[in-house]
């Protein structure tokens, strides 16, 4: 077990010198989620259907669709070892096996941390306020988290099938649905009726809706609850077991 600790603290360590040497990739990814908030907050405008002030239903939901995308920096780092034979290489090591993939989601879930908290900041600079108390501000966090965890298991997964870092481009444009078909910029009473089912039946959008009831806001409902703890647990039973099997085909 120690041993096993040790080569994935080894691989995260990895991961993090990587941040060194590619600085504007890091700041890129978390000033984008940023960008996008002033954008929509006080650019493009919207909150159709939204009761009370915009920024209090945009900011949860740009929170969890920060944690839908940026999937891209784990995805090619992925590809690009099993490109280089970097993967081979780590096999002829005396290494934990998956102790790669653990090292590359370690350091994925600190990014995400890490630009959670400077959203969360910003938000807080626009004028956005949560008003749920201590513990349901912590319990917010920690359903965003749980959902970047399962999209970072599909991120894996799709990377792995795809193969090569070129081709990861194609395949990340199959997360954008998630992110876009949501309640992140609006409310699903206002779409279409069809297109509002949808929306309403979208993972982020249980997230987001559950998130928004913690922090207080608009557009929160108590009863997504549940639902934004079983979808990212069902996605994790899915593709969790479907990206570890898929790397040990790959690393033989």
């Amino acid at each position: 077990m120690a041993h096993a600790l040790s080569d994935c603290w080894t691989m995260t360590r990895r991961e993090l010198a990587r941040w060194g040497r590619q600085p504007v990739a890091v700041v890129v990814g978390l000033v984008f989620p940023v960008m996008l908030l002033v954008m929509f907050g006080y650019l493009i405008g919207g909150g159709r259907g939204v009761s009370g002030e915009y920024v209090d239903y945009l900011v949860p939901g740009m929170l969890a669709l920060t944690m839908a995308f940026g999937l891209e920096g784990t995805m090619i780092a992925v590809t690009r070892d099993l490109d280089r034979g970097v993967i081979d290489r780590f096999r002829s090591l005396p290494m934990t096996n998956g102790a790669v993939l653990v090292g590359r989601f370690a350091a994925d879930m600190l990014q995400s941390t890490l630009g959670l908290a400077m959203l969360i900041g910003v938000g807080y600079a626009l004028g956005w306020r949560a008003h749920g108390g201590p513990g349901a501000f912590l319990g917010a966090v920690g359903l965003l988290l749980l959902f970047r965890f399962a999209m970072l298991w599909i991120g894996i997964f799709l990377a792995l099938v795809a193969g090569k870092a070129e081709l990861v481009q194609a395949v990340q444009i199959l997360v954008w649905p998630v992110g876009f078909l949501s309640n992140a910029f609006a409310t699903p009473d206002s779409m279409p009726g069809w297109l509002g089912t949808v929306v309403q039946w979208n993972p982020m959008s249980q997230t987001a809706t559950a998130v928004r009831d913690l922090f207080g806001g608009p557009g929160g409902e108590s009863g997504h609850l549940w639902a934004a703890l079983a979808w990212p647990l069902a996605l994790l039973a899915v593709f969790f077991p479907l990206a570890v099997a898929k790397f040990a085909r790959l690393s033989r």
